[in-house]
């Protein structure tokens, strides 16, 4: 009986490790990734910005994209348009409210890999204390070992939503009412 017992948490064990085996844990590479967005000013040109400080991690499965998640922390008061002036009124309440909600954030609930090689990660965006679920259209840029004996995997993906959708009360005309978030993500394995 203790050998039938020891043999099947033996198997479970071995069963348990070999369906993580795939999956890899990465630390965002901040130095080579980017959270940058673009809107419409006024229907005329696009303006684009970036957010300068972010954070986070995913774990990334090539055999079963299923397992793979995402985590990423944005600071709104690093909002970068190459205006300061304009920088200030992004910070305001007509906008991030900065001064009241200090963190923005994505995090994934599903990735689903597709036969083109495009994939398409949901989950949920919080702006201003607010969660909407998203989907972010993402493709894999590259995946391997750096020069210095790292292994790294890079994404870039893109998602649109509403102004409104996250209260943001400064009504800009209808051409600058959708804004895009571009996303390239770096990660180094840990």
């Amino acid at each position: 009986m203790k050998k039938q017992l020891l043999a099947s948490s033996l198997a479970l064990a071995l069963g348990f490790a070999a369906s993580n085996v795939h999956a890899a844990d990465y630390a965002i590479d901040t130095a080579h990734s980017s959270v940058i967005f673009k809107i419409q000013h006024l229907g005329y040109s696009w303006l684009y910005g970036s957010f300068d400080e972010f954070s986070g991690e995913f774990s990334y499965d090539n055999a079963d994209s299923s397992a793979s998640s995402i985590m990423v922390n944005i600071n709104p008061n690093s909002i970068n348009s190459n205006h300061a002036e304009r920088d200030k009124h992004l910070k305001s309440g007509d906008f991030l409210d900065v001064s009241k909600f200090k963190e923005a954030s994505f995090k994934s609930t599903s990735f689903e890999q597709k036969e083109d090689g495009m994939a398409v990660l949901m989950g949920d965006l919080t702006i201003r204390g607010i969660s909407k679920s998203v989907t972010i259209d993402v493709s894999k840029i590259g995946e391997g070992k750096d020069p210095w004996g790292g292994e790294r995997v890079g994404f870039a993906g893109e998602t649109k939503f509403k102004l409104t959708d996250f209260d943001i009360p400064m009504n800009l005309g209808p051409a600058s009412e959708e804004v895009t978030i571009i996303l390239n993500v770096e990660g180094v394995k840990k």
